[in-house]
């Protein structure tokens, strides 16, 4: 049985840090592309960010030059280091295995 955990979320003031972390079990992420969603009250479901198997990397706008996304396959986990969080990023923030399986999510806020 596949499983994603997400941890790292919190409460931070504007300008500050949190890294989010996605552990996955029962299966290898070594060959798979990894992402992290968010989604805010009222809002859908959007992407963040993705990393391929090939280590390449792609960033929602609102992401780019704040946020970055990494793995570690022997792990089986993959990383968002998100800097100069604004209040807009508060959401409840998802991993994502190979387009298929989902963690439940962790909570960040980001207060102004």
């Amino acid at each position: 049985q596949v499983q994603l955990v997400e941890s790292g979320g919190g409460l931070v003031q504007a300008g500050g840090s949190l890294r989010l972390s996605c552990v996955v079990s029962g299966r290898s992420i070594s060959r798979n592309v990894m992402g992290w969603y968010r989604q805010a009250p009222g809002k859908q479901r959007e992407l963040v960010a993705f990393i391929l198997a090939s280590g390449s990397t792609n960033y929602a706008d609102s992401a780019k030059g704040r946020f970055t996304i990494s793995r570690d396959n022997a792990k089986g986990t993959v990383y968002l280091q998100m800097n100069s969080l604004k209040p807009e990023d508060t959401a409840v923030y998802y991993c994502n295995l190979g387009l298929n399986y989902w963690g439940k999510g962790t909570q960040v806020t980001v207060s102004s």
